[in-house]
């Protein structure tokens, strides 16, 4: 099974994370195209070589308007109520003595303390209209989300409320978006992560001294095994926390692999230890694994709120949901909801359940599941780049085109999707 394996010993944050990743990648100038040619006013991206340590890896620039942004990676997010936001100011430093460490990045200037605000709706309209694949947008589209209702829950008001400041800037739009992108292109068939080092000390922002992790990171990271250290200062960022949570299957050592490549995604702020994240992608042993199925009854649920209770658990990382339409008691027309999700995820899959839906009680099944291998590669055609989803195993050895990648193909040539699909079989060697 091809793994990606996130190593967080020093934190995680949205730049370092691309970082490592694009150091993945096998064609590292065309991603920088591909993320340059965006929608994004005023951005660009850049990377260059750099050595923590003495290990050599890649650093990530954002630059807004020829100015390097107060980067994601160790400025703690901030969001305001519509009332709040004329209200403060934005500038996010750390209290240490002189021989403390504190941020990843240096401080910004004092020009640079004002940001520009941006509501949910806002960020969600700049990402919907990137010229992006699909799954890119809704990866990017969720791990905003988790953000929102994380500062949402601090700040005790609805998500649609909350205004973004470092997280809702321009530059951490581009960390997420590039994240995403990137994990589009590698493919991993699972992503696992270490325990996170979130750092210690307190962190300064618009309204006081707040403990490390910031509240919004801490809640990002509810379930997942955290720890803290000499290190003084915020590692672990909301960004950083929003992708591992939206990414990550699960969280553990270092499972047993086939190394393939291994890339280091380096932070602006030197330590005793590399401040580095170090991403690792090979092969894992197949082997069957467990699933639970969550199960619950409902009659009084409207289809609107089931199929939004659908979207939640598969945002939050769901195998698979499904409904199956039941009679139920007063011969009242119903629907069976059934969540299959990992066994590590059950927990985050019932508050879900529960919080979404009106069901009084689910029920668990356990079982073993057993899956065939599968790959992603691409095919161009007219300089349009087609996914093909392969799976092997079990004596068995079969591939589907990707139906985003056709659809956007039909809908580019004026073809039905039967035509666009008959077209592409003849252009390549698809046998489907």
């Amino acid at each position: 099974m091809k793994t990606l394996y996130l190593e967080c010993n020093m934190g995680a944050a949205g730049d370092m994370l691309m970082a490592a990743l694009l150091e993945l990648a096998d064609d590292r100038q065309a991603f920088l195209q591909q993320m340059n040619g965006l929608s994004l006013s005023g951005v660009a991206v850049q990377a260059h070589p750099s050595q923590k340590c003495g290990i050599l890896g890649t650093h990530v620039d954002i630059m807004v308007h020829g100015e390097t942004e107060c980067s994601d990676d160790g400025q703690t997010a901030h969001a305001h109520s519509h009332d709040e936001a004329t209200e403060h100011g934005h500038t996010h430093e750390s209290e240490h003595n002189s021989d403390d460490h504190s941020h990843h990045h240096e401080e910004p200037h004092a020009t640079e303390t004002a940001h520009h605000h941006e509501g949910l709706h806002g960020i969600e309209h700049i990402i919907t209209e990137l010229a992006v694949p699909e799954p890119v947008r809704a990866d990017a589209l969720a791990v905003f989300r988790l953000l929102a209702e994380a500062e949402g829950h601090v700040h005790g008001m609805p998500m649609d409320e909350i205004h973004f400041h470092e997280v809702g800037t321009m530059d951490a739009v581009a960390d997420i978006v590039g994240v995403c992108l990137l994990m589009h292109l590698l493919a991993p068939e699972q992503v696992i992560a270490s325990p996170v080092h979130v750092g210690s000390g307190r962190v300064r922002c618009a309204h006081g001294l707040l403990p490390v992790p910031a509240p919004a990171t801490a809640y990002l990271l509810k379930d997942v095994p955290i720890y803290g250290g000499n290190v003084r200062g915020e590692l672990c960022t909301p960004t950083g926390a929003a992708l591992l949570r939206h990414f990550a299957a699960s969280f553990g050592d270092l499972p047993m692999m086939r190394l393939g490549k291994i890339g280091y995604g380096m932070g602006s702020k030197d330590f005793a230890a590399a401040n580095c994240v170090r991403a690792m992608l090979g092969e894992t042993p197949d082997k069957p694994s467990d699933v639970v199925e969550l199960c619950c009854n409902l009659d009084d649920l409207t289809p609107e709120a089931v199929g939004f209770a659908f979207e939640r658990l598969m945002d939050a990382g769901a195998l698979d949901v499904y409904t199956t339409s039941i009679g139920m008691k007063k011969n009242r027309p119903g629907v069976i909801l059934t969540c299959m999700c990992r066994a590590q995820q059950r927990d985050a899959m019932l508050r879900l359940i529960f919080k979404h839906t009106t069901t009084l009680g689910v029920r668990e099944y356990t079982c073993r599941r057993y899956v065939l291998k599968r790959a992603v590669r691409s095919v161009e055609i007219g300089g349009t780049s087609i996914r093909v989803k392969e799976a092997s195993g079990w004596g068995v050895s079969r591939s589907k085109l990707e139906y985003e990648d056709v659809a956007a193909y039909a809908r580019k040539n004026d073809l039905s999707l039967a035509q666009a699909a008959d077209v592409i079989r003849r252009r390549t060697d698809i046998d489907q």
